[in-house]
């Protein structure tokens, strides 16, 4: 009885966690994001700042993620529109095993490179104690925008939303 008590207690200790509570080493909104060395999924291995000088989107995801999974069609046509000319572009799988994210990348093939982030080191400095996750970060490796929740990432609004915060016209082509 005692330990029931106690399952309960921690369960509802747990819910009652603050939404917003940050992962370790978070990089916030407004900061820099910090050197990191991403292990190739759909391609090469590559650092974090070889990104720098274009904007990027980052969008933090895993293959047993219902939301994260629908989202990738929007994510995918989002990229083909704008072909690498706007900003650049990356997926970070937080699956526990590589096969499983490479798995789900040979069904929902995409066009943007995506890398494994098994070790955790990129969900937390990203903040993804949620996903999906996609991040918007500037020319200079600034956070400027975090965004939990699957969207719809090719719609009108959300297109504005990224030319807003990246201070660029989303025209197409």
């Amino acid at each position: 009885m005692k330990i029931v008590l106690g399952l309960i207690l921690l369960a509802l200790l747990t819910a009652a966690a603050p939404v917003g509570a940050n992962t370790p080493g978070e990089v916030e909104t407004g900061g820099i994001l910090r050197e990191a060395t991403m292990q190739g999924l759909s391609g090469p291995s590559r650092k974090l700042s070889e990104f720098r000088g274009k904007p990027l989107i980052i969008n933090v995801w895993a293959s047993w993620c219902g939301p994260c999974r629908s989202e990738m069609g929007s994510l995918e046509r989002l990229f083909w529109r704008y072909e690498g000319r706007k900003f650049a572009m990356i997926g970070i799988s937080t699956d526990d095993y590589r096969d499983k994210a490479e798995a789900f990348l040979k069904m929902s093939p995409s066009s943007f490179s995506h890398f494994i982030d098994s070790q955790l080191m990129l969900e937390n400095m990203l903040g993804a104690n949620r996903i999906p996750l996609t991040v918007l970060v500037d020319t200079q490796g600034r956070v400027v925008g975090k965004y939990y929740g699957a969207k719809d990432w090719d719609s009108p609004e959300a297109r504005a939303l990224i030319g807003k915060a990246f201070g660029i016209s989303m025209e197409a082509k």
